[in-house]
This record gives structure tokens, sequence and C-alpha cells, in this order.
């Protein structure tokens, strides 16, 4: 049984036992969405909760077209109990301007809701220990297409393993939605020349081109 399944059998509970205040609402995602993040910040399922500042569930609209998964938080995330507000963020902010949105308006959140030490790619049971959370918030927040930014986001959600660089701009699927990988936006910003800058760039909106076009 998921969170949110859990969450709802919870509601029953207090209802039969005559709480009649209590309305079950069970396709209300602010509900259901809180109920996780109040979960996700209790967490201690792996040993990254002993290391990091703060837990970082993840932020936005409650049905966004769109919602960006990146691999975990970094230092200023941890920091701030935010996903994506450095340097890579606010990268990925432009892109979603450029896109037509807000920050407000599409959910980002990340593979796992606590920093790694120095940032080191998460492990394997880290990994098993806290995606069941973002499936729950993807169950909620029923976004039209999933955007995993870089390889590790990818790969861990669809349960494969490719270089990005061979999958970005295609489409898969997830639980009945569309996915499309494409580059971090960390990856952008450790390209060397304005040309390799430029021309990942450039890739990145071919993706989230087509990610626009299965919106449509």
């Amino acid at each position: 049984m998921n969170t949110v399944e859990t969450f709802i059998e919870i509601l029953k509970f207090y209802k039969e036992m005559g709480a009649e205040f209590l309305e079950l609402k069970q396709d209300d995602p602010g509900l259901l969405l809180n109920q996780i993040h109040n979960e996700i910040k209790q967490c201690t399922k792996c040993d990254l909760h002993k290391t990091k500042s703060n837990y970082v569930p993840g932020e936005g609209s409650l049905r966004p077209d769109v919602f960006f998964i990146g691999e975990g938080p970094g230092e200023t995330e941890d920091r701030f109990g935010r996903p994506f507000i450095g340097k890579a963020g606010q990268l990925l902010d432009k892109i979603i301007l450029k896109m037509g949105y807000t920050r407000e308006s599409v959910f980002i959140g990340n593979i796992i809701k606590c920093r790694p030490p120095n940032n080191r790619t998460p492990l394997k049971d880290e990994v098993e220990a806290c995606i069941p959370y973002l499936k729950s918030q993807i169950e909620v927040l029923k976004p039209k297409v999933l955007v995993c930014l870089g390889k590790v986001a990818f790969d861990n959600l669809m349960g494969q393993s490719h270089p990005i660089s061979k999958v970005r701009g295609q489409r898969f699927d997830y639980q009945n939605i569309p996915v499309i990988p494409t580059f971090h936006p960390s990856y952008i910003l450790h390209q060397r020349s304005k040309q390799e800058i430029s021309g990942a760039k450039w890739k990145v909106w071919e993706d989230m081109q087509k990610v626009l076009e299965i919106i449509r």
C-alpha cells in the first residue's frame, strides 16, 4: 500500500469512528500532497537523513502540465529546503519561462529528497527507500508530461540504464504518462566553451519543444 492509499484508509477509519466533520476527498491533491510531504519530513528510511540540513520534498502546482524530476538536492537546496534554487535551478527557471510557464505553474522534485554528502550520486538503497515518495507525488499530481533531468533521474524512474545522450528527446511512458528525458541543467553549466554551452542549451530546448507538442 502506497502513501496515498494509506492516508485514504486513515481518513476512512476516522469517518467510521464518527468524525462527521471530516470530509473524505480522495481527489484533493493539496490534502494528499501535504500528507506525502509530512511523511517525507519525518523519514528515517536511509542514512541520508542523518547528514542533511533539510528535507526537500518538491514544490509547485497541484495540477501541473509538466513535472520536472532531478537527481537530488544540492548544497543550496539542502540549506533552504527547496528544489533547484542554485545555479542549475536558475537555468531551469529560464527554460520554464521560455516554455511559457512559471515555476509556480509546474512541479519540480527529485528522485531523492535529502542531499547526499558532497553531492555524490545516490546509492541504490537510498533510491529504493525514497523513490516511493516521488511515485506517490506523480500519482497525486497527474502531470501531463514528466521531464527527467539527467541520467540518474531517468534511469531510476524507468528502471533502465542508458547514456542520457542516447535517450534525450525520445518519448517513453511511465504509468501512461509521457516521459521526456533531457540533459540536467548542470550539464550545460559544466560545458567549457561558449559554443559547447550554446549547443547543449539548444539540445535541451529541442527536447522541451517535444514536451510542448505533447501538451498541445
